[in-house]
């Protein structure tokens, strides 16, 4: 077990590195930093003087080497619109970001479990059609618009919920429900079928045989095999929360990284873009790392392979 613990952690520190140096290009390639953050009047001494302090006129890769050195330091440089430093920005909005996932991600198990477990046991009845249109409903809604629609109708028709802002429960319902959905849909269908192939194996049957209830043979034995099924994918999962969380939190006003990175985009502000993106990933791969080390805990099969 320790050395899949290893070779996972390797793993996932060289995916962060690629990554980085990814971003690193990318942000580079849409123009010189130290234009945008000059007036447009500035002289070319003035240019030239910006550059040389911010590491630009060294080789491409002694500027990653420079960007590297100051991440691990968790310096990200100053926010170009704001002037102030990004991890100061970073500070306010991640714990933002991580309630509005983590309360999605609440939501995610209270609606896909029970969800899943009903459209197995009542295979081929209308209990079933009903719990699988709302998953095929819910892979097919973009996330943005039911946003849009629940604004619509729980805000400016009926007047219940908040549409903006991060205060109270009532601010996390819409915001939480419309990043989930799309996961609830997804594990529904996966919980369905993995629920259906474990209540048609021979320990169920003999579970069965033994007289033993029908809410232990699903709840206790079919359940806990199945859910091994959505662990695997539990790394997809956060991540497809992370990367729809941009959408939601820019709907919804929500004061996290998603709405940092949109108004970094919008103002071209590359600091903010590339730290806000960086940290991001490393959420997703190293909560990836976690899920897979708790799956191979799980099955031994994983890390014996």
């Amino acid at each position: 077990m320790q050395r899949y613990i290893i070779r996972r952690a390797a793993e996932a520190v060289l995916a962060l590195l690629a990554l980085s140096f990814i971003i690193f290009m990318m942000v580079r390639l849409t123009g010189d930093p130290a234009l945008l953050m000059l007036p447009p009047d500035a002289g070319v001494e003035a240019l030239e003087d910006l550059q040389h302090s911010m590491g630009l006129d060294k080789p491409v890769l002694v500027q990653y080497g420079y960007f590297l050195r100051d991440f691990s330091r968790g310096s990200f440089g100053e926010s170009i619109r704001s002037k102030t430093p990004v991890s100061e920005l970073l500070k306010d909005r991640l714990p933002n970001s991580l309630k509005l996932v983590g309360a999605a991600f609440v939501l995610v198990l209270l609606i896909s479990v029970p969800l899943g477990v009903l459209s197995a046991v009542y295979k081929g009845t209308w209990i079933d059609t009903l719990c699988t249109g709302i998953a095929v409903l819910g892979q097919a809604i973009p996330v943005f618009w039911l946003g849009m629609i629940m604004i619509q109708v729980f805000t400016i028709q009926l007047g219940w919920l908040p549409s903006s802002g991060m205060g109270g429960l009532d601010h996390y319902i819409m915001p939480a429900f419309s990043l989930g959905f799309f996961t609830v849909a997804a594990i529904t269908r996966l919980l369905r079928s993995s629920l259906l192939e474990a209540l048609d194996s021979e320990f169920i049957k003999l579970a069965r045989i033994k007289g033993l209830s029908e809410f232990k043979v699903v709840w206790k034995h079919a359940l806990r095999n199945s859910l091994i099924s959505v662990v695997t994918l539990g790394g997809i999962y956060i991540a497809i929360l992370v990367t729809l969380g941009i959408l939601v939190e820019v709907v919804f006003a929500w004061p996290g990284m998603g709405r940092l990175l949109f108004q970094g985009i919008v103002f071209r502000d590359f600091p903010v873009v590339q730290a806000v993106v960086l940290i991001s990933a490393a959420i997703v791969i190293f909560s990836s790392l976690i899920v897979d080390i708790a799956y191979a805990y799980l099955d031994p099969r994983i890390r014996l392979s």
